[in-house]
């Protein structure tokens, strides 16, 4: 299965619950943002983790599936996945540095300006905001600039 909509202000893709498809909502967020974009990168991560979370962790990957939603203005950038629920809600657990997942939580808290889950209806909408102001200064400032 795969729909998407454009509607002049965001983008939203509705993907069979299957691993090869977190590649395409990273692609969607890619070509919604285009790769010159400075949020681009943190972007495409994020939602690399929060839809491999929807396919692993959630009823859309026994066979369901979710939806991906990207929004972007000249602020900063808005993504959202909704998978099919789940018996618990997603926790931000702390990997240890040998465990080969449970860092995709962890890294929205790193790398979100603000980020959410919201748990209604029998399904789960994880969602994430980037800010282009935070990220210039946070790139300046690693590079050694100002």
């Amino acid at each position: 299965m795969d729909t998407s909509e454009y509607d002049g202000s965001e983008w939203v893709l509705r993907l069979a619950g299957s691993p090869d498809q977190v590649a395409r909502a990273r692609r969607l967020v890619s070509m919604s943002l285009g790769r010159d974009h400075p949020l681009h990168d943190d972007c495409v991560l994020l939602t690399s983790e929060i839809a491999t979370n929807a396919v692993i962790h959630s009823r859309s990957g026994d066979g369901g599936v979710f939806t991906v939603t990207v929004s972007y203005s000249a602020e900063g950038v808005r993504v959202c996945v909704q998978d099919e629920g789940s018996s618990e809600a997603p926790c931000v657990c702390h990997a240890s540095a040998d465990a080969t997942g449970g860092r995709g939580l962890p890294l929205l808290e790193a790398l979100a300006h603000r980020w959410g889950l919201i748990r209604e209806a029998g399904s789960n909408k994880v969602w994430f905001e980037l800010v282009l102001e935070l990220a210039t200064v946070r790139k300046g400032t690693l590079a050694g600039v100002g």
